[in-house]
């Protein structure tokens, strides 16, 4: 018997969407009330911070966009959590500390949704339905446990009462949104573009007296997707403004290079305010005393000084968004009440040659899939692209010399993978698709 109510869970890198769907085909993403506005998309994020002094001080916490403006607000000594879906298969995470308390991935994640569930704007009960939650195909990090991950995973949604709760690939959950809308029989590649992961899988549909019918082929995946393209952009146009490829004056006279590693910090907004409790801060004023050039060093320390990382990102991936329509766009960023500003152009073209080694690994990982499925491109009926990635032209170009333009579709709904999870969720036979058996 198929349950009353499904639950997709698509838990992101980057943003986490929830959908529920009834026996009856409807589906629709849970919204969160944050200021004026009905959000379908939950930024993956927490933040931890404390109230009161010495033992009677509690901790805090909020999810979301809520976590941003509490981080924003600037709440002393905040802890503010990004992008922890990246350590689920890490065996070298083993916990964080935040105050007195000692997180481990599971802590981080339990936590995570309960502040989503709070938000919702309606109740929401986990164990009230079949609950399914995707997954990666390939996790994130350098030689990833994905065993570990799952163990994890299941730990997490176990103490939120969620008792047999379905895992199934992330595009899987693509795939079932998209195929509603086929009427025959389809070979379909399905291509799902994330913040942090990219994942490819192909599946084999046919409907028999009016119910769909889907058989997994193969599948793929990688640890590279939007937010590598957003680090390419502030890499080539902001830290240069920022010091990067600058010099100092040693203690002896000799000119030497500024530190390469504190650039790294760029690649991701919320570790600049790391920066200012990590000795980091101090580090960078002092090489702004003996740096040949130091004005540009002195608008990176005002970056840090200000939490104006959060406004940057804002602006960067407004830039990409605007490069998939035009061949040109503008990179203006002016931080309120200093000394930092960036207004650098960029054309596609130079866009495309920066994440040109992002699309190759992606073309690996697609000709990985179809290898996985024994096929060749022109076996694929259709291709179907989701997520905000798919709309970069370069990542169309790829899929339409590979298949042919008439064959490759796409979403804008960032919602498409939960509300397949959900629809999966529907299923008779929902536990087949379970990640590990197909």
């Amino acid at each position: 018997m198929t349950p009353p109510v499904s639950i997709g869970i698509d838990f992101g890198t980057t943003n986490t969407v929830v959908a529920l769907a009834d026996p009856d085909g409807r589906v629709e993403a849970v919204r969160f009330r944050h200021r004026d506005a009905d959000l379908r998309v939950y930024l993956s994020a927490l933040s931890f911070w404390q109230e009161g002094r010495g033992a009677s001080a509690r901790t805090r916490r909020a999810g979301g966009p809520f976590a941003v403006d509490a981080f924003l607000e600037g709440h002393l000594g905040l802890r503010f959590v990004q992008s922890f879906k990246s350590f689920a298969a890490s065996a070298a995470f083993k916990e964080t500390r935040i105050f007195r308390d000692r997180f481990q991935f599971e802590d981080l994640l339990a936590a995570f949704v309960r502040t989503l569930l709070q938000d919702a704007g309606a109740p929401l009960d986990l164990a009230s339905g079949r609950v399914v939650i995707g997954r990666p195909v390939r996790f994130v990090g350098h030689n990833p446990d994905e065993a570990l991950a799952m163990r994890r995973y299941a730990a997490a949604f176990s103490r939120l009462g969620v008792g047999d709760a379905l895992y199934a690939y992330e595009p899987v959950g693509a795939a079932f949104f998209y195929a509603r809308r086929l009427e025959g029989e389809a070979t379909v590649l399905i291509a799902d573009f994330g913040g942090g992961t990219s994942d490819f899988s192909v599946m084999r549909f046919a409907r028999s007296d009016g119910r769909l019918t889907a058989t997994p082929l193969g599948h793929s995946g990688l640890g590279i997707a939007g937010d590598a393209f957003d680090s390419r952009i502030v890499d080539h146009l902001v830290a240069p403004h920022l010091g990067k490829g600058g010099t100092y004056r040693s203690m002896g006279g000799k000119i030497l290079p500024l530190p390469a590693h504190y650039y790294a910090n760029l690649s991701r907004w919320h570790q600049l305010a790391l920066m200012k409790w990590s000795g980091d801060l101090q580090d960078l004023q002092d090489l702004a005393r003996f740096a040949v050039d130091p004005a540009p060093l002195e608008r990176f320390i005002d970056l840090v000084e200000n939490d104006l990382g959060f406004a940057l990102y804002q602006s960067v991936s407004a830039t990409k968004v605007a490069l998939s329509g035009e061949e040109r766009a503008e990179l203006h960023f002016r931080g309120p009440g200093t000394a930092v500003e960036v207004r650098r152009s960029l054309s596609r073209a130079e866009f495309e040659q920066l994440i040109a080694p992002d699309v190759a690994r992606i073309a690996d990982a697609v000709d990985q899939a179809l290898a996985s499925a024994e096929l060749s491109p022109g076996a694929i009926d259709q291709v179907f692209l989701t997520g905000g990635t798919s709309f970069v032209p370069a990542i169309r170009s790829l899929f339409a010399e590979k298949f042919g333009p008439e064959r490759v579709a796409s979403s804008d709904q960032f919602e498409s993978i939960a509300h397949g999870l959900a629809l999966l969720g529907q299923l008779p036979d929902a536990e087949r698709w379970a990640a590990g058996r197909l």
